[in-house]
């Protein structure tokens, strides 16, 4: 991030009482800011050789701004786990980026073993622990500059690694999209370990001198106080969040002053999504995008309610959409088929092994993003599922085929399905139908054996339904619509 670094140096110079975050401790200017990266900076270059690959415990507050920019001042590159990451989680992440650095705090270094990475070399970050090699292995990551760990539809995480061009580039063209104004205060409320997490709740309110407001953990009625507290005009947020702060706002019309909040990441109802915005008093937009080429299409708060709610909106300038059939072929306007994208903010490819690994692109370096969606002759995109077999529970990709093996692996389970089955909070829900020679299997035999087999609470299944057989279709393989249709006819008095 070493642009970024510079200039906030030159701004630092005009204007160092600047705020650049707020967190659960205050304020915290630019030139004290800059100071702390500056002290970061130098345990790094003594520690470590040049351009280290840092694993950063990620939180929502000063710490992940100073770290940030004493990686950029060194020209390395900051990669973001989850302080709620498990240890076998902790492994994989370190499996797949081979880091130099750790730095975290004395619980996580203790739970992770971070001594895996390397020795204690020094204390930073008030109190953090800072472990690691004093070898780096510069270069491996081309341009990168920031690797976010997701959990994508595969079940393991996946470091998608993104360059500092590519962050300036969504940056810029969502702040053009929104019509944000130097200076303006943006919220985070999205926890800083995914790529996008950082483009758009770290480096563009950095890029765009305005205060970072940040919230250090998910609770609805304090995340409406903090933006209106301290007049926010723009934050970003899966549409879980966007629901739950329209139910759970203490008071109506508290983000008026927002131009808009921009709602991306998970399955959308237009009037939900309505409701809660006319609850807060501000607008909402529609995004389509991923960690692999950020935030690529935007509406603006100009458009009308069945543009921004009803619609993923229209590419960034410089960004290409198309839709495809099975065959690559293209479609007519408003049918559906595969998306693919090509843009200024494609990622570079991801980390395994501690090495880059370009990404499968078409031959006219085109990414399959995996999605289902139409483009109208307006150019209006629409999303209208996924390929494969997930489930988007409050922005979190859920691959059902890791949920239906660890099921089946329990001993009274004969036959199991898992599908989706809406809700109007988070998006969607987990269910299970079992054929199970244990008709009073429940939800708490079920969990508490998820439990043992170490599957993320995350994606433990919220409703579990025993039925005498899984449904088929014609030549006797299961039919996952039909699973699907019986599943939410047997949820529906549960979750009422």
């Amino acid at each position: 991030m070493r642009a970024l670094v510079t200039e906030l140096d030159r701004r630092a110079g005009a204007d160092p009482g600047q705020v650049v975050a707020i967190d659960g401790a205050g304020p915290h200017d630019l030139a004290t800011t800059l100071a702390a990266a500056g002290e970061l900076a130098e345990v790094l270059a003594g520690c470590t050789d040049p351009r280290p690959t840092v694993l950063l415990q990620a939180e929502n507050t000063w710490r992940t701004v100073v770290c940030a920019l004493a990686v950029g001042r060194v020209d390395g590159t900051l990669a973001l786990l989850s302080g709620h990451a498990t240890a076998p989680e902790f492994a994989a992440a370190q499996e797949d980026l081979d880091p130099d650095v750790a730095i975290t705090s004395p619980r996580s270094a203790s739970t992770w073993d971070t001594g895996s990475v390397g020795p204690a070399r020094a204390t930073v970050l008030d109190g953090w622990t800072l472990t690691g090699r004093a070898e780096t292995r510069p270069g491996r990551w081309g341009d990168g500059v920031v690797i976010g760990l997701t959990s994508g539809s595969t079940g393991r995480a996946k470091g998608v690694v993104q360059t500092e061009a590519a962050l300036r580039y969504a940056g810029r063209a969502t702040v053009e999209a929104v019509g944000l104004r130097a200076g303006d205060p943006v919220g985070a409320l999205v926890p800083l370990s995914s790529a996008a997490a950082v483009c758009f709740g770290l480096y563009l309110p950095l890029m765009l001198g305005g205060p970072i407001l940040l919230a250090e953990r998910w609770s609805p009625p304090e995340a409406v106080e903090l933006l209106a507290t301290h007049g926010a005009r723009w934050t970003m947020c899966v549409p879980t969040m966007a629901l739950q702060m329209g139910m759970q706002a203490p008071e109506a019309g508290m983000l008026s002053a927002m131009t808009a909040m921009t709602v991306g990441g998970g399955p959308m109802d237009r009037g939900a999504l309505a409701r809660a915005e006319q609850r807060l008093g501000t607008r909402f937009l529609r995004v389509f995008g991923m960690s692999e080429c950020l935030g690529h299409t935007t509406s603006s708060p100009s458009d009308p309610e069945e543009v921004r709610l009803g619609t993923d909106g229209v590419p960034f300038p410089g960004t290409h959409l198309r839709v495809v059939d099975a065959d690559g072929a293209g479609v007519p306007a408003g049918t559906v088929g595969r998306a693919q994208v090509r843009g200024p903010s494609l990622f570079a490819g991801y980390a395994g092994a501690g090495a880059l690994a370009p990404p499968d692109l078409t031959a006219d370096g085109y990414l399959t993003t995996g999605d289902l969606m139409s483009v109208d002759a307006d150019g209006r995109v629409s999303v209208r599922g996924r390929e494969k077999d997930i489930i988007i529970r409050g922005g979190r990709n859920i691959d059902i085929h890791e949920v239906e093996s660890a099921l089946a692996r329990h001993p009274s389970v004969e036959q199991v399905c898992v599908v989706p089955v809406p809700d109007d909070v988070l998006g969607e829900r987990v269910a299970a139908l079992l054929v199970t020679s244990r008709p009073d299997i429940d939800l708490d035999a079920v969990r508490a054996h998820l439990d043992a087999e170490g599957l993320a609470k995350g994606k433990w299944p919220e409703h579990v339904l025993v039925v005498d057989a899984l449904p088929q279709n014609r030549v006797g393989k299961l039919s996952r619509p039909e699973a699907t249709r019986l599943a939410r006819r047997l949820a529906t008095p549960a979750a009422s």
